[in-house]
This record gives C-alpha cells, structure tokens and sequence, in this order.
C-alpha cells in the first residue's frame, strides 16, 4: 500500500484505528470460512501494516495493531482459532523488531520534509551517495529523497521484514538487511540517524573512522555530545536536524560565525573546501 493514499490529515484520532480494526475484521470475516487460521493471519496483518504505515506517536500504533486481536479474543469467533495462534504476535513483533534492533531506536519515522534544505545546507547535488542508517519502513529515504534530489539513496535496516516493505515502498532506493554498525559507511558522503542520544557519539566516532572528509553525519532531533554542528535544518523546531562535518576539527571550543546558505539551514563555522 502507497502510504501516500493515506488520509493523514482528515482523519483525527481514533478514526485511523477504527479503519484498520474495521478492514481487519472485514478481511477476517471474508476468509474464515476458507480458512480460520488464514483469516486470523491475514486480519493481524492488516492491523500491523496499518500503524507501521500512518504517521502517529507509538502508543497509538501499539493500540491500531493490537486492537484486532483483543477484540477477536472478547468475542464468540475466538473458538475458530487455534490457542497457540495466540502466540503469534509476539513472533511478529520479533521478526518486525529483533532484539538487537532494541540497543539502537525505537521505529519511529521521519517526517516527511524534515529534511527540506539539506542539498543547500551541506553542498551535496546530484550523485552523492546517502545512507539511511536504520531506515525503518523508509520515510527517512522518502525524506533523503525530498532534500537531496537526485542522490543515490541507501538505505539498511536490521529487521527483514522491515527490510523487505521499505524496498518495496521505496523501490527507487537500495535498502539492504544488516547491521548499521557493521556496515562500512566509506563510500557514503552522508549518512543520515534517527537514533537515541546515547548512540550519537558512537555514530560521529564510526563517521569520523570510516567516511571521507567533507562528508556528513547527519542526525534528527539528537545532537552528538561535546560537538557543535556545523549547520543545523529547523525547518520542523521541534525536530531540527544536526549535521556534522566529517574531518573538521571539533567545533566545540570555536567561536560560530552563524551563515546561511538556505531559508532552514543554520551555519556555525565556516567550511573547508
């Protein structure tokens, strides 16, 4: 499903999650008498995809993909289903979410322009390589996208299934299962986070060992600790955008000469060629 053919901004909550309980229910019904098991599969299915897809804070995703279930467990039609079946969310929340993935973020998606400015903040034009380090269902490509057009947009992801659905959400990107942290991030001249506070020095601290000076590091919402960025995007204030030149000396104990090169970008200190 093009999460783009979402009602996003008519549909106040609960409406979201009245629509995915509904279809659920609908696509459970339809199949039951084919197949309970399938019918139970297919119905979670729609839940998860569902809250994976809009845009809302975890909670609410929690209640849209568990609100099946739960109603299908108060009622009559329960009997259909086997009682290991109920297992099953927690094998799907496994897949969707390994337990490594937990060290890093939570899934929690990039808006969609909160990276408009990017390709008049860092320089970057058409060719560039950029990499979304844990990229979830995609929006953090769709956003790469959006900011730097043109780039060759990467994209890797621990889950195999979220994996799977960014590739297809996104089939202009080169999105890969793996290790964000073991995945060599050289040949990237920006490589874009969403990731706790805490990972944020590990990140600059692999930026700094692996990429190329002049590159970037790129980070949502979370600065690196003890280092100044050397331009920020506030195009969303509650969510500015840090970015980091690779190979600078730390900014941290230099004046900033605040500059501008585009209508959200902030500069501290002044580049190197």
């Amino acid at each position: 499903m093009n999460p783009a053919l979402l009602p996003r901004r008519h549909l106040p909550w609960p409406m979201p999650a009245l629509v995915s309980w509904a279809l659920a229910w609908a696509v459970f019904l339809l199949l039951r008498p084919s197949s309970p098991v399938m019918a139970w599969c297919a119905g979670l299915l729609v839940c998860v995809t569902l809250a994976g897809l809009w845009p809302m804070s975890k909670w609410r995703r929690m209640l849209m993909a568990g609100g099946f279930p739960l109603s299908l467990l108060l009622t009559d039609a329960s009997w259909a289903v086997s009682p290991a079946l109920w297992l099953a969310p927690l094998a799907l929340l496994w897949l969707i979410y390994p337990l490594q993935a937990w060290r890093d973020a939570p899934m929690f998606p990039t808006p969609h322009d909160a990276l408009h400015g990017l390709a008049d903040a860092t320089g970057l034009r058409d060719a560039a390589v950029v990499l979304d380090a844990g990229c979830g269902l995609g929006h953090g490509l769709q956003a790469l996208r959006l900011g730097l057009p043109g780039a060759r947009v990467h994209g890797i992801e621990r889950s195999l299934l979220l994996a799977w659905l960014a590739r297809l959400r996104c089939p202009w990107a080169a999105v890969r299962q793996g290790d964000m942290w073991r995945r060599s991030w050289r040949d990237c001249d920006l490589v874009y986070l969403f990731q706790r506070p805490e990972s944020m020095a590990r990140a600059l601290a692999k930026a700094e060992a692996e990429m190329a000076a002049g590159s970037w590091l790129a980070s949502l919402e979370f600065e690196v600790p003890g280092r100044r960025a050397d331009a920020t995007l506030r195009h969303l204030p509650a969510k500015p955008v840090w970015l980091y030149r690779v190979g600078t000396e730390n900014a941290s104990n230099r004046s900033s000469s605040p500059q501008s090169r585009g209508p959200n970008a902030d500069k501290s200190p002044e580049r190197r060629p």
